[in-house]
């Protein structure tokens, strides 16, 4: 899975039935603590990383997966593909990262091949996303959104508060805002190339999620439905809970 097998030339010409695929993995995920960055800690004995790179690849849809490194991390990266079981049908590329996440995707789309017209983003820190919502996002994208993000609706009453200059200081509450209209928004986002493409030169500032950005040029994002085990693994509590989910898995599906 070298990156000279990208593309390979008994695969017919890119349309629009093909994905492409940009992880950004170029962070250190400080808040699991110290050790090794967010994206190489072990979920069942295998790196997060190889797990999303693995949800992304069960897409029939997907034929390129860009994995974005921390620049001092590529060939780390490329080795670590090389040493686990990931799908033939799909091609693999790994690019050095920048120190944001807004320029490791830039620098992910950069590295696509021309006809990769359907884009997909996806944090490598969310490594169980079931292959249904990676399909809804793609088949979205394909039906005429420039971008679509799934999502799933809040549990809990959320309220805006003014923040305190003192962490752990009470917070005046502003607002409360409708709760019906409101969701929690995962990965994978999928979207029109072009679009996205121009949102990354165009849009200036730090943005939460590249929908973000194309929602600051005016154009419409739509949501699909997500799933509860596409969560973020940010915290050791986390990891814990997606441990068990790949357990669950493991012992029922032969995952």
């Amino acid at each position: 899975m070298s990156d000279a097998a990208f593309p390979r030339e008994e695969r017919p010409s890119p349309s629009a039935a093909h994905a492409a695929v940009v992880i950004p993995a170029a962070g250190r995920g400080v808040r699991l603590g110290p050790g090794a960055p967010k994206a190489l800690r072990t979920l069942g004995g295998t790196p997060m990383l190889i797990h999303a790179v693995r949800a992304m690849a069960a897409s029939r849809h997907v034929s390129l997966v860009v994995l974005v490194a921390p620049p001092e991390g590529v060939a780390e990266v490329r080795s670590l593909l090389d040493s686990h079981s990931l799908p033939e049908r799909t091609d693999f590329l790994v690019v050095p990262g920048g120190a944001t996440r807004q320029e490791s995707v830039r620098l992910g789309l950069q590295a696509l091949p021309a006809g990769s017209e359907v884009v997909l983003v996806h944090d490598a820190a969310r490594p169980l996303v079931p292959v249904e919502t990676v399909d809804a996002v793609i088949e979205a994208v394909r039906d005429g959104a420039v971008a679509v993000v799934p999502a799933l609706p809040l549990a809990d009453t959320v309220k805006e508060v003014e923040p305190a200059e003192v962490t752990g200081t009470p917070e005046p509450v502003v607002a409360t805002p409708v709760r019906a209209r409101l969701r929690a928004v995962q990965t994978p986002q999928g979207f029109d190339r072009a679009v996205l493409t121009r949102a990354h030169q165009e849009v200036e500032g730090e943005v939460t999620d590249d929908a973000s950005m194309v929602e600051r040029l005016g154009l419409g994002v739509v949501t699909v439905p997500g799933h509860e085990e596409a969560f973020k693994v940010t915290r050791p509590l986390d990891l814990v809970l997606a441990e068990a989910v790949l357990a669950r898995r493991r012992r029922n599906d032969g995952f």
